[in-house]
C-alpha cells in the first residue's frame, strides 16, 4: 500500500467536495492554482499557514492534513462559503449603479461565511486611517443591501471618484426629515466627515472583516 502524503490528503479531500484547484486557490490568500498542484503532487509542501487556511478551505480537521490521524482541539468550523469579488476603491464606487462591473469575470474572489447578497464585495483596507483595528491588508466584506446600524462600518462615497471606509455615526433628522450621518476614522490623525457639510453616500455596509498575520 502506498504512503499516504500530505499531498494525497488534499489531493482526496479536494475530490471528495468536487471542487478543482483554482476553486481552491481562489479560497485562499496568495495562492495560485499551480501551487495546488505541486502540493497534491508533493513536489512542495504547504507553510503551516496555507495548511491550516487549507483545512478551512477543504473543511478538514488541520491535524489530519499535517500526520493523517492524529486527533486536534482545533477543527475548521463548517461554514456556508460563498465567493465574493476583491474589487479596488475606485470600483467601489460604481459597485451599485453598474451592473457591466458587476457581471464582469476579471475579479479576484475571497471566501465569505455570512448570508450576503449578489451585490455583495470585498475590499482590501489601505492606509492607516482606520488603524487600530483595521490595518492596511486586511479585507472587508461590504454588502449593499445592509442598511448600516450607529457604530457599524460602512462604505461611502464622499463626491470624489473613490470610495472611502469608515465608521457610521448617526446625527439625526434636518428639518426636511433627511437622515444625517458622520463618517468616522478610528485613528484620530484623520478627520471626521459629516453629510451635513459635504454630499456623502453610503454603499454598503461591512459583514465580515479578514484579518492576516500581522509580520513583527
Amino acid at each position: 500500500m502506498a504512503l499516504e502524503t500530505i499531498g494525497s490528503r488534499i489531493k482526496k479531500r479536494r475530490k471528495e467536495l468536487k471542487v478543482t484547484q483554482k476553486d481552491v486557490a481562489k479560497s485562499m490568500k496568495g495562492v495560485t492554482d499551480a501551487a495546488i498542484s505541486q502540493w497534491e503532487s508533493d513536489i512542495t509542501s504547504p507553510s503551516a499557514k496555507n495548511l491550516f487556511d487549507l483545512s478551512i478551505a477543504l473543511e478538514c480537521d488541520f491535524a489530519w492534513l499535517l500526520n493523517g490521524g492524529s486527533e486536534s482541539n482545533v477543527v475548521p468550523a463548517k461554514l456556508n462559503l460563498h465567493k465574493v469579488p476583491l474589487i479596488s476603491y475606485v470600483q467601489a464606487g460604481l459597485w451599485t449603479e453598474s451592473c457591466e462591473l458587476r457581471d464582469s469575470t476579471g475579479f479576484e474572489y475571497v471566501m465569505a461565511s455570512s448570508d450576503l447578497s449578489d451585490q455583495a464585495f470585498a475590499l482590501t483596507i489601505k492606509g492607516d486611517s482606520m488603524e487600530p483595528e483595521f490595518k492596511e491588508g486586511d479585507i472587508v466584506i461590504i454588502d449593499p443591501n445592509v442598511l448600516p446600524l450607529p457604530g457599524e462600518f460602512v462604505v461611502a462615497m464622499n463626491g470624489e471618484e473613490e470610495a472611502t471606509f469608515k465608521k457610521y455615526r448617526e446625527l439625526g433628522h434636518d428639518e426636511y426629515e433627511r437622515l444625517q450621518f458622520e463618517l468616522i476614522p478610528l485613528n484620530p490623525d484623520y478627520t471626521t466627515m459629516s453629510s451635513l457639510k459635504q454630499q456623502i453616500r453610503i454603499v454598503g455596509t461591512m459583514i465580515e472583516h479578514h484579518i492576516f498575520r500581522r509580520k513583527r
